[in-house]
């Protein structure tokens, strides 16, 4: 079977609530975290690693529900939006947390051609009053339940989630077998990997979509947040956010994350690509070379409590986005009410309407081939 890597990994580092955990053995607890509207239950997995991190991943859209990384005091906290219970990841329309596919990120229209047949998509996002698709439409894969199977290994532990996208769902061609799998190292890193395959060719972009401020505070801004993103160029966008097809240099731009710059200082420049995304919302294409299995895409870090955050991928591109839509209709862990810019994205992905642009990388997935993401994010205080 050939390998077609299309899939990006991610790494995540937690932590418990109490320093004194960290000589505790390394585990996977699996306890109920509620049960579907029909009824089914639904597990939550918690990893706990031999130096006391700890995160939790929940079978309803093989989500990460909570993360905890400690500042360079070794306060510990959750550097994740989300929610609290069940209930409230059901309401969940800001994909927090989630594995959003089966495409994630925009499709021009809610279309595209495949072999000379047209596919018709739901258009569930209309930005700029132009309507798309949007990560895998009105029941992707962040609305529905997986299947989940915990592992302990010598230095490791984790979960492996499993699902079986049908033939036609959300409109999609082919039966798809995926498997997301989250898996915490005693290095301190939480590996996030996703992998498929096929029985009919198929467009594919499976993306982790969590929501990070590193202050610990949900309440804050990440305008104050550092960010370094290794791309020396960026996809502008139309007004509904779809890729123009140019690859355009960040140099002398309000999109030049090559060196260190805070999130805020050049946000609300009166500059194009920023108007149309209300923001930073876009996807940076990567300095790596063509196939190379992993590489650096963003530098994350907190001034106020020293937690930095780094991100390295296979994939071509990572989308920042940076908290421009929350609005605080959205209520999540502790009664939050997250407000406007209080998270950022970053997404290792394809590019985005890649099915529509001969231009971008194939997100075409065949049979015989498997589709593989790779994302590492690793977690440090300084």
């Amino acid at each position: 079977m050939r390998t077609l890597v299309l899939i990006p990994v991610f790494v995540v580092m937690c932590a418990l609530s109490s320093c004194e955990n960290a000589d505790s053995a390394s585990t996977v607890v699996e306890s109920l975290h509620g049960k579907m509207p029909d009824g089914e239950e639904v597990s939550l997995y918690t990893l706990t690693n031999a130096n006391g991190m700890m995160a939790k991943v929940t079978e309803y859209g093989a989500i990460l529900d909570s993360i905890t990384v400690p500042d360079r005091d070794g306060k510990f906290a959750d550097v994740t939006h989300g929610y609290d219970s069940l209930e409230g990841w059901l309401t969940n329309t800001s994909y927090f947390g989630s594995t959003v596919g089966r495409f994630g990120n925009r499709v021009a229209n809610g279309k595209f051609t495949l072999e000379g047949k047209e596919y018709t998509l739901a258009t569930n996002n209309d930005p700029g009053g132009i309507p798309c698709h949007l990560h895998g439409g009105l029941k992707g894969f962040d609305k529905v339940l997986w299947s989940g199977e915990s592992f302990e290994e010598e230095d490791s532990r984790g979960v492996k989630l499993t699902y079986h996208s049908a033939d036609g769902e959300e409109g999609y061609p082919g039966n798809l077998v995926v498997e997301v799998t989250y898996t915490l190292t005693d290095a301190n890193e939480l590996v996030w990997e996703a992998s498929a395959t096929t029985d009919a060719p198929t467009v594919l972009n499976i993306v982790h979509h969590s929501y990070w401020n590193l202050s610990g505070d949900p309440n804050t801004s990440i305008n104050d947040h550092e960010l370094t993103l290794f791309a020396g160029n960026y996809l502008p966008t139309d007004a509904g956010l779809i890729p123009t097809g140019v690859l355009k240099p960040v140099k002398g731009t309000p999109m030049d994350f090559t060196t260190s710059h805070l999130i805020g200082e050049r946000v609300d420049e009166d500059y194009e690509s920023l108007k149309f995304g209300g923001g930073y919302d876009h996807a940076w294409v990567l300095d790596a070379e063509k196939g190379s299995e992993l590489h650096e895409a963003a530098r994350v870090r907190d001034p106020e409590t020293g937690r930095v955050m780094t991100l390295s991928t296979n994939q071509p591109a990572v989308q920042f986005y940076g908290g421009n839509f929350l609005d605080g209709t959205a209520t999540g862990k502790g009664g939050v009410a997250y407000a406007y810019r209080t998270a950022l994205c970053l997404e290792t992905e394809n590019f985005p309407d890649a099915p529509n642009n001969p231009k971008a990388p194939s997100s075409v997935l065949r049979p015989g081939d498997v589709y593989y993401h790779k994302m590492v994010h690793a977690f440090s205080a300084e």
